[in-house]
């Protein structure tokens, strides 16, 4: 009913940068929650970035002053700038939406993307 398409992946140097971006489609009644979560090797999944429909973020401890998340309400996309990445900072990183829909327009459900590859290597 949600389809995430996520974009902005890719290599990148210690110290350097990337965007990433997350758009949501389909039968969308109202998107509650945004957010980033990566998944490093032989590691769980950990949120990274979070943010309500009214601008309130959160972030993990280990990314807070580096990267910066941030929606458009009306194109339902959200975006994670990553600055001063760290080698640590390597995983794959997966949008989530918590969204209501036009089937379900009281309860929310949660979506996630395919996810997309972040490695940070000189």
């Amino acid at each position: 009913q949600v389809q995430l398409v996520e974009s902005g992946g890719g290599l990148v140097q210690p110290g350097g940068s990337l965007r990433l971006s997350c758009a949501a489609s389909g039968s969308i009644f109202v998107i509650q929650h945004m957010g980033w979560y990566r998944q490093a090797p032989g590691k769980q999944r950990e949120l990274v970035a979070g943010i309500t429909r009214g601008g309130v973020t959160n972030y993990a401890d280990s990314v807070k002053g580096r990267f910066t998340i941030s929606r458009d309400n009306d194109k339902n996309t959200v975006s994670l700038q990553m600055n001063s990445l760290k080698p640590e900072d390597l995983a794959v990183y997966y949008c989530r939406v918590l969204a209501t829909t036009v089937r379900s327009p009281l309860v929310p459900n949660e979506y996630w993307g395919q996810g997309t590859q972040v490695t940070v290597s000189s």
